[in-house]
């Protein structure tokens, strides 16, 4: 309602009329107004100096629109106009709103990103604390090898040193003795021969009376015991010759007997039976042997995941054929030579709770005609077993050869003949384990007893470790930490080595591995500080892989067919 007063009213507005006419002059001012004026007082309050010509101009204005004919549309354009300045004025506090909102978002954000940063960064110093914790520890624990080491090898430095002085005093103990005990001999020899020399120059006629008595009471003996002896001499023979007759057939009676009850026969070279004669020997071993438990039968055993749970299998069946006494199978064992066959066979017994023997094909052939009467010893003996005995004939190719395109003697094809007919049936008294590295020169009728045949075959990549390690652990390691023998180990990742060892060391079989093994523990005793570094251990690998080498060059040169020949690495 400004342009009302007349504030910001346009030249040409509508409605408008000329301006109002000036109020008339009071009569008797004229010429003398000016002076009028100038001689009354001044105001004495502040409306005094006010102007009513705005209002008066508003008034007429009002008057004017009051009568006009857009009077309500100016109206509502003011409305309209007093509408749009509050709505931008919402609009505006709403911006302000919204602005406000984003910025606590924003606050929140950067408070959450804030929070964010500094969890992670707490959980990076929890990371490299408990890092650091393990490195202080790690570095402790190492510290305390260390001392323990060398304490040990203070320990044993001492223990050398008093050895030695008590050795060198004993030594000289010793010696002072038999010096003295030389001098007091030579002292006690002179003065019994002196004393000897002066009796006998003393009582020289009466000794040589002595002996002329003697001469003559031993003649009369012997022609008195001369005479005796011929008329007994034709009575005795005759009771010698039927007391020989007789006791050498009850001797082989008795012989027999025992030896297939209490002995051991000519053929086996190693058995777990217990006889009476060691248990008279050794009791309290008999005794632990006797109470011991039964054995796991992969115990210091190393093989391939497939071949280990095949051999289990044949272990359980085994030991619950020996529970439920049923008849035992025969089982064939074939490969290369090292690879764990005769361990297993010994594991085997132990585990099933049997006895068991060990013999070579080998010793067959010598005995000539004897071979025949001592197959049968041994299955006797074997018959005769109370808790079972597992028959473990190694290199049973030997004299177990074909009969008909073989080469062989009448008293071997005989021997085969003794043992193909103890072995005809099943028995649940013995269990028959064969060895072999060809076994493709078995009789048929060998190969129709079996029941079961197993390859054992050369380690892979981590058989070999495992062989490694244990052997390591064995030989070398346990022998240092203990502190008993003269064998010291250095500072090197034994881990780390026993992998690179197994890697190099492809194609070599179980024996060949364990006799690396006693070749590092050889190296150390045969140094001046016995300590075994990882270069001697280096050494001591190139050598055994050249010598591998070596002996598959000569493997290679007797030509194919060979049934030993390992599989190509």
């Amino acid at each position: 309602m400004s342009w009302l007063f007349g504030i910001n009213k346009g030249p040409k507005g509508e409605g408008a009329g000329p301006p109002p006419p000036l109020p008339p002059a009071q009569p008797g001012a004229e010429g003398g107004g000016d002076r009028g004026l100038g001689d009354r007082p001044a105001p004495k309050d502040k409306w005094s100096n006010f102007d009513p010509t705005g209002l008066e101009r508003a008034a007429k204005a009002a008057r004017e629109l009051e009568h006009s004919r857009y009077a309500k549309d100016a109206l509502n354009l003011a409305q309209m106009q007093e509408q749009t300045l509050q709505l931008e004025q919402q609009s505006k506090l709403k911006e302000y709103e919204a602005a406000v909102e984003q910025l606590k978002s924003e606050q929140i954000r950067a408070q959450a990103e804030e929070r964010r940063k500094t969890l992670s960064e707490e959980t990076r110093q929890h990371q490299a604390r408990a890092q650091y914790q393990d490195k202080l520890a790690r570095q402790r624990y190492e510290d305390q090898l260390k001392q323990q080491q060398l304490l040990n090898e203070e320990n044993l430095r001492k223990q050398e040193e008093s050895v030695q002085k008590q050795e060198a005093m004993r030594r000289a103990t010793v010696e002072r003795e038999m010096e003295l005990r030389h001098k007091n001999e030579m002292l006690r020899v002179e003065a019994e021969a002196r004393a000897r020399a002066k009796a006998e120059r003393e009582n020289a006629d009466i000794i040589r009376e002595q002996i002329r008595l003697k001469a003559a009471e031993h003649r009369q003996t012997v022609l008195e015991s001369i005479s005796a002896v011929s008329l007994l001499q034709v009575a005795g023979l005759t009771l010698l010759a039927v007391g020989v007759y007789s006791a050498k057939n009850a001797t082989l009676v008795a012989g027999r007997f025992i030896e297939a009850r209490l002995g051991k026969p000519s053929l086996v070279r190693e058995t777990s039976r217990i006889t009476v004669l060691e248990a008279l020997r050794h009791p309290i071993q008999v005794s632990r042997r006797l109470l011991s438990r039964p054995q796991d039968a992969l115990e210091g055993v190393v093989l391939s995941p497939s071949l280990e749970a095949r051999v289990r299998d044949i272990a359980i069946a085994t030991r619950n054929t020996k529970k439920n006494r049923s008849l035992y199978r025969n089982i064939l064992m074939y490969g290369p030579p090292g690879t764990g066959k005769t361990l297993f066979a010994k594991k085997l017994a132990l585990h099933s709770g049997m006895d068991y023997a060990i013999m070579t094909g080998g010793d067959v052939a010598p005995m000539g005609r004897e071979g025949v009467t001592a197959m049968h010893k041994l299955f006797d003996w074997a018959n005769t077993s109370r808790r079972g005995l597992l028959l473990f004939v190694d290199e049973a190719d030997a004299f177990l050869r074909k009969r008909a395109t073989e080469k062989i003697s009448e008293d071997l094809r005989a021997t085969l003949n003794a043992f193909l007919y103890r072995t005809g049936q099943h028995s649940n008294k013995f269990m028959l384990v064969l060895a072999s590295n060809q076994p493709e020169q078995f009789d048929w009728a060998i190969n129709d007893r079996i029941n079961e045949m197993v390859h054992f075959d050369l380690p892979g990549q981590e058989e070999r470790e495992r062989l490694v390690r244990m052997y390591f652990d064995k030989y070398v390691l346990k022998p240092a930490t203990e502190g008993k023998q003269r064998l010291k180990l250095a500072q090197f990742d034994y881990g780390r080595k026993c992998s690179e060892v197994a890697r190099l060391t492809e194609g070599m079989s179980g024996r060949e591995i364990a006799q690396l093994a006693v070749s590092w523990q050889a190296t150390a005793y045969a140094s001046e500080d016995g300590v075994l570094t990882e270069a001697m251990m280096d050494t001591r690998v190139q050598d055994a892989v050249q010598q591998h080498q070596q002996k598959m060059c000569w493997l290679k040169a007797e030509g194919p067919g060979r049934g030993d020949e390992p599989s190509p690495s």
